[in-house]
């Protein structure tokens, strides 16, 4: 007889002026897994919270299931609601919770981690309009105001919005392997992973009026990163001068397009370690790096493993 299944306990928490988009991600994430994860919402009183919006939002639970939980979740709130120091009723729920719990913020409440000091000597992120007024009121924390989200050790952080999304399929994928996180994403019609960072959202959020996308570049780029593609390979495509396609594809994307083909290629590799028992130097030829020593390097800048230690850990995830 099999060993019964553990299930997460994530408990998001929702604070005065809660997003109720933001608040509602992890139990659509999490609650899509197969599950694998229990979502419980709580207050730090237990009373309704009154939301961004127009209505109020009961919750089931009071601060005590912080300290049942396995990881979590502050959700966003309002500007006007954002701490400069935390109230002594939000300071004693997050006192509930267990050192070895995952916590993770979502947009704005990267703010309410920082001032409990669960960010001090971390790096960390938060929606790019306020990361200039969160250095200066946190300057302790190591603030990157371009990516979609930043893990350091048991704390993620994660940028505006939509990153919520990001921030909890990377847990899905981490706890569980990129097929099961693939499969939540489709099923709630979203991206498994989005490229490039906050960048993208802050100069340009949408292209030029009758400029070119190049979105369909991109896609013929994922079906042939096998192939040896250069610069002039997609811009040839996308019929484009060189200089023109490097500039709109960093518009759209927030990376140059060399680098983001190496994003592509280690994320194609990390999901044949993980699906398949292909050798190394197999993948490195199926995602186009040249030698398996390319793509232990690649690899190792990118998540910080060799290929068999990945593939130890999330085969074992995945079966």
């Amino acid at each position: 007889m099999s060993a019964q299944r553990r299930v997460e306990r994530v408990v998001v928490l929702a604070l005065e002026g809660v997003y109720p988009f933001e608040l509602g991600i992890p139990s659509r994430i999490f609650g899509a897994a197969d599950g694998h994860y229990e979502v419980l919402t709580c207050s730090v009183d237990g009373r309704p919270v009154p939301s961004n919006a127009d209505f109020t939002i009961g919750v089931e639970h009071g601060p005590e299931v912080l300290a049942t939980a396995d990881t979590v979740v502050v959700a966003s709130m309002a500007a006007a609601h954002i701490p400069t120091e935390l109230s002594a009723e939000v300071a004693a729920a997050l006192a509930l919770i267990r050192p070895d719990a995952r916590i993770v913020s979502i947009c704005t409440a990267a703010f309410v981690l920082a001032a409990a000091g669960l960010l001090d000597g971390r790096r960390a992120t938060t929606h790019w309009q306020v990361t200039e007024a969160f250095q200066r009121l946190h300057p302790d924390v190591d603030v990157d105001p371009d990516v979609l989200f930043v893990e350091d050790g048991r704390i993620l952080t994660s940028a505006g919005a939509a990153s919520g999304v990001d921030v909890c399929l990377h847990i899905v994928r981490t706890d569980h392997g990129s097929e099961l996180a693939n499969a939540v994403a489709r099923r709630c019609v979203v991206p498994p992973f989005r490229d490039g960072g906050q960048a993208q959202y802050i100069e340009h959020p949408v292209p030029e009026q009758g400029a070119a996308s190049t979105a369909a570049t991109r896609a013929w780029a994922l079906e042939r990163l096998g192939d040896p593609l250069a610069l002039a390979d997609l811009a040839g495509h996308a019929r484009m001068s060189l200089r023109t396609f490097a500039r709109r594809f960093h518009d759209e994307v927030g990376l140059s397009p060399g680098r983001w083909l190496i994003q592509q290629r280690v994320a194609r590799a990390r999901h044949l370690l993980e699906s398949s028992d292909l050798s190394v130097d197999q993948i490195a030829g199926e995602v186009g790096f040249a030698t398996g020593a390319s793509l232990r390097q690649h690899l190792h800048a990118a998540i910080g493993v060799s290929p068999q230690a990945y593939r130890r850990t999330f085969q074992t995830a995945a079966r």
